[in-house]
């Protein structure tokens, strides 16, 4: 075999609109649209929420996470929309990181998911791990093949065969609002990877991805100690 030396990956700032909800020395929180990738990946090495926000903030991000991520703390699917907390220095970055590791940061989901949920709230607390039989996927496994999560959730709307949910989580598992949601058979509505393959529901004109929506975060500022949450 030949192994190609590794490109040098240059991540270019682009002047992209943000949804800025509050921004301070320390913090930006952005409302990030629907169908925007958070960072450069394979096959999305532009347009994405990294390449704005460099442009916005220049060189005040954090270095934490290196080129490809610059003051990411946290991220949301690409289909997902709605609140996201980007560190400008390496201090808040790290402050903000502990308490994402603690579960203090409070955040709270909405969700348009299938059928009628009967109970009006409950607690699906079962681990995520790799799907073994899809590597693209996540899914609930055995305990000791995954990492524990744990996702609360109550009924905020009943509409006939569909029901407005908020979510909070406990944990943050790759996908766990939409792996925990399919798993008590009500999966995300616009959900390709865990909904049904044949849902017979018309999404609006220009609708794409799974109806989900990160809509309250709180967290403890880094530098004044107060606590902010925001909606």
């Amino acid at each position: 075999i030949t192994i190609p030396e590794p490109d040098r990956l240059d991540v270019e700032a682009e002047d992209i609109p943000l949804d800025i909800v509050y921004e301070d020395d320390d913090v930006l929180l952005v409302n990030k649209p629907k169908g925007m990738v958070v960072h450069p990946a394979v096959g999305n090495y532009t347009g994405t929420l990294v390449n704005a926000v460099m442009f916005h903030c220049g060189s005040r991000l954090s270095s934490i996470n290196g080129v490809v991520r610059p003051g990411i703390v946290h991220r949301i699917d690409k289909d997902t929309s709605g609140l996201l907390i980007i560190a400008k220095n390496d201090a808040a970055h790290e402050a903000l990181s502990r308490q994402l590791s603690e579960h203090s940061i409070p955040r709270k989901y909405q969700a348009l998911v299938y059928d009628n949920i009967k109970e009006d709230e409950g607690t699906v607390d079962a681990p995520i791990g790799r799907d073994p039989r899809n590597r693209l996927r996540q899914a609930v496994t055995a305990p000791e093949k995954g990492k524990r999560a744990v996702t609360h959730y109550r009924v905020l709307e009943r509409l006939g065969k569909f029901t407005r949910i908020e979510a909070k989580l406990e944990t943050g598992r790759t996908h766990q609002i939409r792996v925990h949601m399919a798993y008590i058979k009500h999966p995300l509505v616009g959900d390709e990877v865990y909904g049904p393959k044949k849902s017979g529901l018309k999404l609006p004109p220009g609708s794409t991805g799974q109806m989900l929506h990160a809509k309250v975060l709180g967290f403890v500022h880094p530098s004044t100690g107060e606590y902010m949450e925001f909606d």
